[in-house]
Protein backbone atom coordinates (compact mmCIF):
# COMPACT_ATOMS: atom_id res chain seq x y z
CA UNK A 1 0.00 0.00 0.00
CA UNK A 2 1.26 3.45 -0.92
CA UNK A 3 -0.90 6.01 0.84
CA UNK A 4 -4.45 4.94 0.19
CA UNK A 5 -3.64 3.10 -3.03
CA UNK A 6 -2.49 -0.41 -3.66
CA UNK A 7 0.24 -0.56 -6.31
CA UNK A 8 2.38 -3.26 -7.87
CA UNK A 9 6.12 -2.80 -8.30
CA UNK A 10 8.29 -5.03 -10.47
CA UNK A 11 11.61 -6.05 -8.98
CA UNK A 12 13.28 -7.19 -12.22
CA UNK A 13 13.24 -10.27 -14.46
CA UNK A 14 14.55 -13.69 -13.43
CA UNK A 15 17.26 -14.95 -13.85
CA UNK A 16 18.89 -11.53 -14.42
CA UNK A 17 17.77 -10.60 -10.92
CA UNK A 18 18.47 -13.28 -8.32
CA UNK A 19 16.12 -14.08 -5.47
CA UNK A 20 18.47 -12.37 -3.04
CA UNK A 21 18.61 -9.18 -5.16
CA UNK A 22 14.82 -9.18 -5.43
CA UNK A 23 14.53 -9.36 -1.63
CA UNK A 24 16.97 -6.46 -1.26
CA UNK A 25 14.97 -4.36 -3.74
CA UNK A 26 11.74 -5.19 -1.94
CA UNK A 27 13.24 -4.06 1.38
CA UNK A 28 14.46 -0.79 -0.26
CA UNK A 29 11.00 -0.12 -1.69
CA UNK A 30 9.36 -0.73 1.70
CA UNK A 31 11.88 1.61 3.31
CA UNK A 32 10.98 4.32 0.79
CA UNK A 33 7.29 3.85 1.47
CA UNK A 34 7.97 4.07 5.18
CA UNK A 35 9.72 7.42 4.54
CA UNK A 36 6.72 8.67 2.51
CA UNK A 37 8.32 8.20 -0.93
CA UNK A 38 6.46 6.47 -3.74
CA UNK A 39 9.12 4.06 -5.18
CA UNK A 40 7.35 3.85 -8.55
CA UNK A 41 7.24 7.63 -9.01
CA UNK A 42 10.78 7.87 -7.71
CA UNK A 43 11.96 5.43 -10.37
CA UNK A 44 10.12 7.33 -13.10
CA UNK A 45 11.61 10.65 -11.96
CA UNK A 46 15.10 9.14 -12.01
CA UNK A 47 14.63 7.87 -15.57
CA UNK A 48 13.27 11.25 -16.67
CA UNK A 49 16.24 13.02 -15.10
CA UNK A 50 18.65 10.76 -16.98
CA UNK A 51 16.82 11.36 -20.28
CA UNK A 52 16.87 15.11 -19.70
CA UNK A 53 20.56 15.06 -18.88
CA UNK A 54 21.26 13.11 -22.04
CA UNK A 55 19.32 15.61 -24.13
CA UNK A 56 21.10 18.54 -22.56
CA UNK A 57 24.39 16.80 -23.22
CA UNK A 58 24.08 17.38 -26.98
CA UNK A 59 27.12 19.03 -28.55
CA UNK A 60 26.82 21.79 -31.12
CA UNK A 61 28.36 19.56 -33.80
CA UNK A 62 25.73 16.88 -33.17
CA UNK A 63 23.00 19.51 -33.07
CA UNK A 64 24.09 20.73 -36.52
CA UNK A 65 23.87 17.19 -37.91
CA UNK A 66 20.44 16.54 -36.46
CA UNK A 67 19.13 19.94 -37.55
CA UNK A 68 20.45 19.59 -41.10
CA UNK A 69 19.13 16.04 -41.45
CA UNK A 70 15.65 17.53 -41.72
CA UNK A 71 16.23 21.07 -42.95
CA UNK A 72 18.45 20.30 -45.95
CA UNK A 73 15.55 18.55 -47.66
CA UNK A 74 13.78 21.93 -47.84
CA UNK A 75 16.52 23.50 -49.93
CA UNK A 76 16.06 23.20 -53.70
CA UNK A 77 19.53 24.40 -54.63
CA UNK A 78 22.40 21.90 -54.17
CA UNK A 79 24.92 24.73 -53.97
CA UNK A 80 22.92 26.31 -51.14
CA UNK A 81 22.93 23.00 -49.26
CA UNK A 82 26.70 22.73 -49.50
CA UNK A 83 27.19 26.35 -48.45
CA UNK A 84 24.99 25.87 -45.39
CA UNK A 85 27.08 22.98 -44.12
CA UNK A 86 30.48 24.31 -45.22
CA UNK A 87 30.15 27.64 -43.39
CA UNK A 88 29.20 25.88 -40.16
CA UNK A 89 31.98 23.32 -40.53
CA UNK A 90 34.64 25.87 -41.42
CA UNK A 91 33.85 28.76 -39.10
CA UNK A 92 31.61 27.50 -36.27
CA UNK A 93 32.83 23.96 -35.60
CA UNK A 94 36.39 24.96 -34.48
CA UNK A 95 34.91 27.20 -31.74
CA UNK A 96 31.58 25.58 -30.86
CA UNK A 97 31.70 22.02 -32.20
CA UNK A 98 32.60 20.23 -28.95
CA UNK A 99 30.62 22.53 -26.68
CA UNK A 100 27.28 21.49 -25.22
CA UNK A 101 24.46 23.57 -26.70
CA UNK A 102 23.19 24.09 -23.14
CA UNK A 103 26.43 25.88 -22.23
CA UNK A 104 26.88 28.12 -25.28
CA UNK A 105 26.36 31.80 -24.48
CA UNK A 106 26.75 35.19 -26.17
CA UNK A 107 30.46 35.29 -25.43
CA UNK A 108 31.00 32.05 -27.33
CA UNK A 109 29.02 33.29 -30.34
CA UNK A 110 30.95 36.56 -30.36
CA UNK A 111 34.24 34.69 -30.16
CA UNK A 112 33.16 32.67 -33.19
CA UNK A 113 32.07 35.60 -35.34
CA UNK A 114 34.63 38.29 -34.53
CA UNK A 115 37.57 36.80 -36.52
CA UNK A 116 35.64 37.15 -39.80
CA UNK A 117 33.11 39.87 -38.97
CA UNK A 118 35.13 42.74 -40.45
CA UNK A 119 36.90 40.95 -43.33
CA UNK A 120 34.15 38.55 -44.47
CA UNK A 121 31.10 40.41 -43.30
CA UNK A 122 28.55 38.81 -45.60
CA UNK A 123 29.77 35.30 -44.77
CA UNK A 124 29.84 36.12 -41.06
CA UNK A 125 26.31 37.50 -41.18
CA UNK A 126 25.03 34.34 -42.85
CA UNK A 127 26.95 32.22 -40.35
CA UNK A 128 25.30 34.03 -37.46
CA UNK A 129 21.85 33.35 -38.89
CA UNK A 130 22.64 29.67 -39.37
CA UNK A 131 23.97 29.32 -35.84
CA UNK A 132 20.80 31.03 -34.60
CA UNK A 133 18.67 28.47 -36.46
CA UNK A 134 20.60 25.53 -34.98
CA UNK A 135 20.34 26.97 -31.48
CA UNK A 136 16.62 27.61 -31.92
CA UNK A 137 16.15 23.99 -32.93
CA UNK A 138 18.13 22.86 -29.87
CA UNK A 139 15.91 24.94 -27.59
CA UNK A 140 12.63 23.72 -29.05
CA UNK A 141 13.90 20.13 -28.96
CA UNK A 142 14.62 20.39 -25.24
CA UNK A 143 18.41 20.40 -25.39
CA UNK A 144 18.81 23.87 -23.88
CA UNK A 145 16.86 26.67 -22.19
CA UNK A 146 16.89 30.44 -22.27
CA UNK A 147 17.35 33.10 -24.94
CA UNK A 148 19.06 32.34 -28.20
CA UNK A 149 22.67 33.60 -27.85
CA UNK A 150 23.01 34.06 -31.64
CA UNK A 151 20.00 36.41 -31.91
CA UNK A 152 20.94 39.73 -33.54
CA UNK A 153 18.39 42.32 -32.42
CA UNK A 154 18.72 43.31 -28.80
CA UNK A 155 21.63 40.94 -28.39
CA UNK A 156 24.64 40.71 -30.72
CA UNK A 157 23.87 44.10 -32.24
CA UNK A 158 25.15 45.56 -28.98
CA UNK A 159 28.64 44.09 -29.40
CA UNK A 160 29.14 43.74 -33.18
CA UNK A 161 29.11 46.44 -35.85
CA UNK A 162 26.10 46.46 -38.17
CA UNK A 163 26.92 44.55 -41.37
CA UNK A 164 25.55 47.34 -43.56
CA UNK A 165 27.96 49.84 -41.99
CA UNK A 166 31.01 47.67 -42.61
CA UNK A 167 30.82 46.74 -46.26
CA UNK A 168 28.60 47.44 -49.20
CA UNK A 169 27.10 44.73 -51.35
CA UNK A 170 29.53 43.68 -54.09
CA UNK A 171 27.79 43.18 -57.42
CA UNK A 172 28.82 40.60 -59.97
CA UNK A 173 31.23 42.13 -62.52
CA UNK A 174 29.36 42.83 -65.76
CA UNK A 175 30.23 43.52 -69.38
CA UNK A 176 29.94 47.12 -70.46
CA UNK A 177 27.49 47.76 -73.28
CA UNK A 178 30.34 48.91 -75.50
CA UNK A 179 32.07 45.51 -75.15
CA UNK A 180 29.03 43.25 -75.38
CA UNK A 181 28.95 42.83 -79.16
CA UNK A 182 32.65 42.02 -79.50
CA UNK A 183 32.49 39.64 -76.55
CA UNK A 184 29.51 37.81 -78.05
CA UNK A 185 31.35 37.45 -81.36
CA UNK A 186 34.39 36.01 -79.56
CA UNK A 187 32.12 33.61 -77.69
CA UNK A 188 30.42 32.30 -80.84
CA UNK A 189 33.76 31.50 -82.44
CA UNK A 190 34.48 28.96 -79.70
CA UNK A 191 33.29 25.38 -79.39
CA UNK A 192 32.33 23.15 -76.48
CA UNK A 193 29.27 22.45 -74.37
CA UNK A 194 30.08 25.12 -71.77
CA UNK A 195 30.50 27.68 -74.57
CA UNK A 196 27.07 26.88 -76.01
CA UNK A 197 25.54 27.03 -72.53
CA UNK A 198 27.11 30.45 -71.98
CA UNK A 199 25.83 31.63 -75.37
CA UNK A 200 22.32 30.44 -74.50
CA UNK A 201 22.60 32.16 -71.11
CA UNK A 202 23.53 35.43 -72.79
CA UNK A 203 20.60 35.26 -75.22
CA UNK A 204 18.01 34.44 -72.55
CA UNK A 205 19.41 36.55 -69.65
CA UNK A 206 18.78 33.54 -67.42
CA UNK A 207 20.76 32.52 -64.34
CA UNK A 208 23.62 30.05 -64.62
CA UNK A 209 21.85 27.43 -62.54
CA UNK A 210 18.71 27.67 -64.65
CA UNK A 211 20.67 27.09 -67.86
CA UNK A 212 22.95 24.37 -66.51
CA UNK A 213 19.98 22.49 -65.05
CA UNK A 214 17.76 22.88 -68.13
CA UNK A 215 15.99 19.69 -69.21
CA UNK A 216 14.75 18.89 -72.69
CA UNK A 217 11.16 18.46 -71.56
CA UNK A 218 11.08 22.07 -70.35
CA UNK A 219 11.14 23.32 -73.96
CA UNK A 220 8.13 23.72 -76.23
CA UNK A 221 9.58 24.08 -79.71
CA UNK A 222 6.17 24.77 -81.25
CA UNK A 223 5.49 27.86 -79.15
CA UNK A 224 9.21 28.64 -78.73
CA UNK A 225 8.92 28.90 -74.97
CA UNK A 226 11.22 27.58 -72.27
CA UNK A 227 9.34 26.96 -69.01
CA UNK A 228 11.58 26.73 -65.96
CA UNK A 229 9.65 24.97 -63.16
CA UNK A 230 9.19 26.67 -59.80
CA UNK A 231 11.47 24.18 -58.07
CA UNK A 232 14.46 25.42 -60.06
CA UNK A 233 13.77 29.14 -59.69
CA UNK A 234 15.31 31.36 -57.02
CA UNK A 235 11.95 32.96 -56.16
CA UNK A 236 10.14 29.63 -56.24
CA UNK A 237 7.80 30.63 -59.09
CA UNK A 238 7.50 29.11 -62.55
CA UNK A 239 9.22 31.28 -65.17
CA UNK A 240 8.54 31.31 -68.92
CA UNK A 241 11.20 32.56 -71.32
CA UNK A 242 10.42 33.33 -74.99
CA UNK A 243 13.05 31.92 -77.34
CA UNK A 244 14.32 33.60 -80.49
CA UNK A 245 14.88 31.69 -83.72
CA UNK A 246 18.62 31.71 -83.04
CA UNK A 247 18.09 30.25 -79.58
CA UNK A 248 15.98 27.48 -81.12
CA UNK A 249 18.70 26.82 -83.72
CA UNK A 250 21.30 26.60 -80.97
CA UNK A 251 19.21 24.01 -79.12
CA UNK A 252 18.72 21.96 -82.29
CA UNK A 253 22.47 22.00 -82.93
CA UNK A 254 23.21 20.28 -79.61
CA UNK A 255 23.68 16.53 -79.80
CA UNK A 256 21.34 14.49 -77.65
CA UNK A 257 22.51 11.40 -75.80
CA UNK A 258 20.43 8.39 -74.80
CA UNK A 259 19.42 8.51 -71.16
CA UNK A 260 20.66 12.09 -70.70
CA UNK A 261 17.91 14.60 -69.98
CA UNK A 262 20.08 17.69 -69.50
CA UNK A 263 20.31 20.07 -72.44
CA UNK A 264 23.88 21.05 -71.55
CA UNK A 265 25.32 17.91 -69.93
CA UNK A 266 28.72 17.51 -68.38
CA UNK A 267 31.16 14.71 -69.10
CA UNK A 268 29.27 12.16 -66.99
CA UNK A 269 25.79 13.09 -68.16
CA UNK A 270 24.92 15.33 -65.22
CA UNK A 271 24.61 19.13 -65.39
CA UNK A 272 27.60 21.30 -66.17
CA UNK A 273 29.36 22.77 -63.17
CA UNK A 274 29.11 26.46 -62.40
CA UNK A 275 32.89 26.66 -62.75
CA UNK A 276 32.74 25.46 -66.36
CA UNK A 277 30.87 28.57 -67.52
CA UNK A 278 33.10 30.84 -65.47
CA UNK A 279 36.21 29.20 -66.92
CA UNK A 280 34.91 29.72 -70.45
CA UNK A 281 34.42 33.42 -69.77
CA UNK A 282 37.87 33.71 -68.19
CA UNK A 283 39.50 32.21 -71.27
CA UNK A 284 37.80 34.76 -73.52
CA UNK A 285 38.90 37.62 -71.28
CA UNK A 286 42.47 36.29 -71.03
CA UNK A 287 42.95 36.77 -74.77
CA UNK A 288 41.91 40.43 -74.53
CA UNK A 289 42.99 41.56 -71.03
CA UNK A 290 42.14 45.16 -71.76
CA UNK A 291 38.50 44.32 -72.56
CA UNK A 292 35.54 42.67 -70.88
CA UNK A 293 36.19 44.43 -67.58
CA UNK A 294 33.50 45.75 -65.23
CA UNK A 295 33.73 49.54 -65.39
CA UNK A 296 32.92 50.03 -61.71
CA UNK A 297 34.98 47.36 -59.98
CA UNK A 298 37.70 46.86 -62.58
CA UNK A 299 37.25 43.09 -62.34
CA UNK A 300 36.72 40.70 -65.28
CA UNK A 301 33.05 40.12 -66.12
CA UNK A 302 31.43 36.88 -64.95
CA UNK A 303 28.44 34.91 -66.33
CA UNK A 304 25.95 36.27 -63.79
CA UNK A 305 27.01 39.80 -64.73
CA UNK A 306 25.46 39.30 -68.17
CA UNK A 307 22.07 39.82 -66.52
CA UNK A 308 23.22 43.27 -65.41
CA UNK A 309 24.39 43.99 -68.96
CA UNK A 310 20.93 43.05 -70.22
CA UNK A 311 19.33 45.33 -67.62
CA UNK A 312 21.61 48.24 -68.59
CA UNK A 313 20.79 47.70 -72.27
CA UNK A 314 17.06 47.72 -71.57
CA UNK A 315 17.27 50.92 -69.52
CA UNK A 316 19.76 52.88 -71.63
CA UNK A 317 19.24 51.71 -75.20
CA UNK A 318 15.51 50.92 -75.44
CA UNK A 319 12.07 52.20 -74.56
CA UNK A 320 10.86 48.93 -73.09
CA UNK A 321 9.09 49.33 -69.73
CA UNK A 322 11.15 48.67 -66.62
CA UNK A 323 8.57 46.15 -65.45
CA UNK A 324 9.04 44.06 -68.60
CA UNK A 325 12.80 43.85 -68.10
CA UNK A 326 12.37 42.87 -64.45
CA UNK A 327 9.96 40.09 -65.39
CA UNK A 328 12.44 38.88 -68.01
CA UNK A 329 15.02 38.58 -65.23
CA UNK A 330 12.50 36.70 -63.04
CA UNK A 331 12.59 39.44 -60.42
CA UNK A 332 9.62 40.04 -58.13
CA UNK A 333 7.77 43.10 -59.43
CA UNK A 334 5.23 45.20 -57.55
CA UNK A 335 3.43 44.71 -54.24
CA UNK A 336 1.54 41.60 -53.19
CA UNK A 337 -1.71 43.22 -54.29
CA UNK A 338 -0.32 44.17 -57.71
CA UNK A 339 0.98 40.64 -58.28
CA UNK A 340 -2.36 39.17 -57.23
CA UNK A 341 -4.18 41.16 -59.93
CA UNK A 342 -1.48 40.78 -62.59
CA UNK A 343 -1.75 37.16 -63.67
CA UNK A 344 0.13 37.42 -67.01
CA UNK A 345 3.87 37.53 -67.60
CA UNK A 346 3.91 39.68 -70.79
CA UNK A 347 5.35 36.71 -72.65
CA UNK A 348 4.55 37.93 -76.19
CA UNK A 349 5.74 41.47 -75.53
CA UNK A 350 8.92 40.07 -74.04
CA UNK A 351 9.45 38.03 -77.19
CA UNK A 352 10.15 41.20 -79.19
CA UNK A 353 12.40 42.52 -76.41
CA UNK A 354 14.52 39.36 -76.36
CA UNK A 355 14.81 39.47 -80.16
CA UNK A 356 16.04 43.07 -79.93
CA UNK A 357 18.51 42.06 -77.21
CA UNK A 358 19.90 39.33 -79.44
CA UNK A 359 20.28 41.76 -82.36
CA UNK A 360 22.21 44.04 -80.05
CA UNK A 361 24.54 41.21 -79.02
CA UNK A 362 25.13 40.35 -82.68
CA UNK A 363 25.83 43.98 -83.55
CA UNK A 364 22.88 44.20 -85.90
CA UNK A 365 21.08 47.52 -86.25
CA UNK A 366 17.72 47.50 -84.51
CA UNK A 367 14.74 48.60 -86.57
CA UNK A 368 13.91 52.24 -86.08
CA UNK A 369 11.05 52.82 -83.68
CA UNK A 370 8.66 55.56 -84.77
CA UNK A 371 6.36 56.99 -82.14
CA UNK A 372 2.88 57.44 -83.61
CA UNK A 373 0.95 60.53 -82.72
CA UNK A 374 -2.80 61.19 -82.70
CA UNK A 375 -4.10 62.84 -85.89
Amino acid sequence: MIGNSRRELGLGPYPEITLGQARDRAREAKEQIWQGVDPIEHRRAAKAAIATAQKRGLTFANAVERYLSTRLTEFRNEKHKKQWRSTLDKYAAPHLGNMLVSEIDVTDITRTLQPIWMEKTETASRLRGRIENVMAWATVSGHRKGDNPARWKGNLDAVLAKPGKISKVTHHPALSLSDATEWFADLRERTGMATRALEFLAMTAARSGEVRGALWDEFDFDTKIWTVPAGRMKAGNEHRIPLTDSAIELLHSIERFDGVHYVFPGMRGGPLSDASLSACMKRIQAEKPQLYIDQRSGRPAVPHGLRSTFRDWSAERTEYPREMAEIALAHTVGSDVERAYRRGDMIEKRRSMMAAWERFLRGEASPKVVKLGVA
